[in-house]
């Protein structure tokens, strides 16, 4: 018994062509990606503030303590600010690239996020000082953001473009 031919193509199926945005839908997309690289930048320097304010906030927490005490709650509060920093970071980054369309788009963040940290470190004309050098929790906190921000940055870089 034998079955009926199948017809099959030799050609290869070509896919279906979408249609030429308007100068308006255009205009409309190059806006929408512009205001992703600006909520992009000040996501970083917000993200930059709260490392900073958790970091000193965790860090005087720490130094109250004595003991065992002190050393289970450091271990807690860096696990968690290192969990959190690497989180928010590749959220950052991931916001950064679909908001924009761009894979460079990375660095919009970690820009701001760096020249924030790096003020941080500096005393202010009080006295005062955001990241100090003894704090532990704030050196591990910008190890992994600057870490976290690398390897999105290579990754982004490395990865071959979307097929669009």
């Amino acid at each position: 018994m034998t079955l009926p031919a199948v017809p099959v193509s030799t050609l290869p199926e070509q896919p279906p062509t979408a249609a030429t945005p308007s100068p308006a839908e255009r205009m409309l997309d190059r806006a929408l990606r512009v205001a992703g690289g600006v909520v992009t930048v000040w996501a970083g320097v917000l993200l930059a503030l709260l490392d900073l304010i958790f970091a000193t906030w965790a860090w005087e927490t720490v130094q109250g303590r004595s003991g065992g005490l002190r050393a289970l709650l450091g271990i807690g509060l860096v696990a968690a600010g290192v969990v959190a920093v690497v989180a928010t970071t590749v959220l950052l980054g991931r916001f950064a690239h679909r908001s924009t369309g761009a894979r460079w788009a990375v660095v919009l963040g970690a820009l701001p996020w760096f020249l924030v940290i790096v003020v941080g470190g500096f005393r202010t004309v009080e006295g005062d000082l955001a990241l100090a050098g003894d704090n532990v929790l704030g050196l591990a906190l910008i190890v992994a953001g600057a870490v976290t921000f690398a390897v999105l940055g290579f990754r982004h870089l490395v990865t071959p473009p979307d097929a669009r």
